[in-house]
């Protein structure tokens, strides 16, 4: 199906989700288990849902003894390899409420836009969600200096949402939607709902968020929101706290409008 509105999200076969590393680790490591009951319930109703979960790094820190993000690509690295262990057993151990069994895969940009692995990426997916697997995706940090210098997350998931053909994407941060400016500033105005043909032009979204741990803030979700709308995929941005109202389809954050295809989607 197309997701076309808020009010058809509960009723969406397919969701990606992309969490960001400042909602689920350090101070608010504990938003892990609030995030899991959100896509359990969802999963009960039958949902199919793929997790992409940024924090690798974030996660590894503390067990290098690092204060800080690492400013040197092999620190980075290092740190992606322990926070992602990190990151799966802390979801697994939260999923293990539910009875839901947790599959880590890791990608590269190749991996979602080159044949043959963009095909094998697509039939992985598609069978741990036929297994009843919650898949949890995450850019390859360890090996992908490109995606650790340049890239983001969202624009990750928006690739995977538009490669899986899913319903919506529900990207999630700490703020919950989308301002005309950075929200603190004045005369910030909440975005509510953003046509597919919306320019969005005369806005001043912001490149960072005030953690110093992500890679990702708005001006990022924009454009991944555009990747993922232009292949026929619905995109919600919202706050993490918001995940499981926005997973039941309430009015939370910033819809962006899916492009309507004549064969429903357009894949890259």
């Amino acid at each position: 199906m197309t997701v076309l509105s808020r009010d058809q999200a509960a009723a969406a076969k397919r969701i990606v989700l992309k969490v960001g590393s400042s909602s689920i680790t350090g101070d608010n490591e504990d938003q892990i288990n609030r995030l899991v009951d959100a896509l359990a319930e969802a999963h009960g109703r039958g949902t199919e849902v793929v997790l992409i979960s940024s924090g690798a790094v974030a996660a590894g820190m503390p067990f290098l003894k690092l204060e800080e993000r690492p400013a040197d690509v092999a620190t980075q690295q290092a740190a992606a390899s322990v926070g992602q262990n990190v990151l799966i057993y802390r979801f697994q151990e939260s999923l293990d409420r539910y009875g839901i069994a947790a599959g880590t895969v890791l990608l590269t940009e190749g991996d979602v836009l080159t044949e043959p692995h963009k095909s094998n990426t697509r039939r992985a997916l598609d069978r741990l969600l036929d297994l009843g697997i919650l898949p949890i995706v995450n850019e390859n940090d360890t090996v992908a200096v490109y995606g650790l210098r340049f890239g983001s997350n969202d624009r990750l998931a928006a690739l995977v949402a538009t490669l899986i053909r899913a319903d919506l994407l529900i990207m999630l941060s700490d703020v919950d939607a989308l301002y005309t400016r950075a929200p603190h500033l004045p005369g910030a105005e909440k975005l509510d709902f953003i046509a597919a043909d919306d320019p969005l032009t005369g806005f001043e979204f912001g490149a960072g968020g005030p953690s110093g741990v992500g890679t990702g803030g708005a001006s990022t979700k924009v454009v991944a929101a555009r990747i993922a709308t232009k292949g026929g995929t619905a995109v919600l941005v919202t706050s993490t706290d918001l995940a499981a109202e926005a997973l039941r389809g309430e009015h939370v954050g910033t819809w962006f409008e899916a492009v309507v295809r004549p064969d429903g989607y357009s894949l890259l």
